[in-house]
């Protein structure tokens, strides 16, 4: 499929969905993005729907300006994905044991480790610039210095919602892991201020979205966001390979020689410095992945419909970029009001995971469907492998 083209007011909407499937409030926001200054173009991805200031499944290229809000309150959400050794047959016939010990490994929700984890003991990560991360703390905005304790505990944690940790089967039967997490509450706790601050310039006054809100290049308010931004870009990434690195050794423990080939890692909610049109452009992906040509990335559907592993192929009217899973068609009060426990055992026949009243919102049927996703974005992308999960852990 090739993209469809709206009219906006000052750029055009280039969109990988049917306009006339996309809620009217998801359009309105796409539409104020083209009524800034500094929009300099705007993709639009298969999985798009609402979001808070601007859409998620959305690819933002501005000149000379970032809105925080295009970027998402989760800096740095992103997938990783490791492709194992093992096979299918070398799996237990009881996955619940496995399970347990990947949650008891990595804590979900609002939980967090008890202590620190000290990369030193996790394979891969020692001597990877821990100490430096760290070091960059105290340089970052002053309203987020009293969570440095909880940032060190909650670093290798899953958190809620759509975060999840997944042992996977390819179509040749081997076995992946797969996590979606980000910079937990320091991440959060960042953008809130971040947007906050945007909000009260005077450059922002007249925007048809105050969530909108942007910093300008050159301006100190934009350095400081930039260096909290990046920081928290890393935070995520550390945070994925710190449980990533936690979830390896349970399985290797569970199954012994067990090893470690491919692995694939991608943000879907950042910033990047990218050039298109000969213009230097700063690019927000909002629920979007990079796809460079080449580029590897991670595609996910729900807790029951399987992730896809696919490669760029470097498509510029997109800004080079896919979505970044199958995304929402309900929101989470409308999925817990619409479905029960029962739909959601049904829902998951097969996979070992959490089926109680607390994760109903995740149900598969609250998102869409990821075939249909996948299918409407072949100029995007060309899919690698596909997964399907047998164990998920959720928050």
């Amino acid at each position: 499929m090739s993209y469809t083209e709206v009219p906006g007011e000052r750029v055009p909407i280039r969109m990988w969905a049917d306009p006339a499937q996309v809620e009217s409030a998801a359009m309105d926001q796409l539409r104020n993005v083209t009524r800034m200054p500094w929009t300099h173009g705007l993709a639009v991805m298969p999985d798009v729907h609402y979001g808070k200031g601007a859409t998620v499944g959305s690819v933002i290229a501005m000149r000379d300006a970032v809105s925080p809000a295009a970027v998402g309150v989760d800096i740095g959400c992103g997938m990783t994905a490791v492709r194992t050794g093992l096979t299918a047959e070398r799996l237990p016939d009881d996955l619940g044991p496995l399970r347990s010990a990947l949650e008891a490994a990595i804590p979900v929700g609002f939980n967090s480790h008890d202590v620190p984890v000290d990369p030193a003991r996790i394979p891969g990560l020692k001597g990877t610039g821990w100490d430096g991360f760290w070091g960059g703390f105290d340089d970052l905005a002053s309203a987020v210095h009293p969570r440095h304790e909880r940032a060190r505990r909650q670093m290798g944690t899953l958190g809620g919602g759509n975060h999840f940790l997944e042992v996977c089967l390819d179509d040749d039967g081997a076995v992946w892991l797969v996590l979606h997490s980000g910079s937990r509450n320091i991440g959060k706790e960042l953008a809130d201020h971040h947007i906050t601050q945007a909000q009260a310039l005077p450059h922002n006054q007249d925007l048809p979205d105050r969530d909108l809100a942007v910093f300008l290049t050159g301006t100190p308010e934009m350095d400081a966001y930039r260096r909290d931004l990046f920081w928290a870009q890393d935070y995520a990434r550390r945070n994925r390979d710190v449980m990533m690195g936690l979830a390896c050794q349970v399985l290797a423990n569970r199954i012994p020689g067990t090893t470690f080939e491919q692995r694939i890692s991608c943000h879907h909610n950042y910033v990047a410095e990218e050039t298109y049109d000969g213009v230097d452009v700063l690019v927000t992906r909002k629920g979007a992945i990079r796809a460079g040509s080449g580029d590897f990335g991670v595609i996910p559907g729900s807790m029951a419909t399987g992730t896809y592993i696919v490669k760029g192929l470097g498509n510029p009217a997109s800004f080079n970029s896919a979505s970044h899973g199958a995304g929402r068609r309900m929101s989470r009060n409308k999925a817990r009001k619409t479905f029960t426990e029962a739909d959601l055992i049904e829902q998951t026949k097969g996979v070992e995971c959490r089926k109680d009243r607390g994760v109903v919102d995740e149900i598969p049927a609250a998102y869409k469907d990821l075939e249909s996703v996948i299918e409407a974005q072949t100029d995007l992308v060309e899919v690698v492998a596909h997964l399907r999960q047998v164990v998920c852990v959720k928050g």
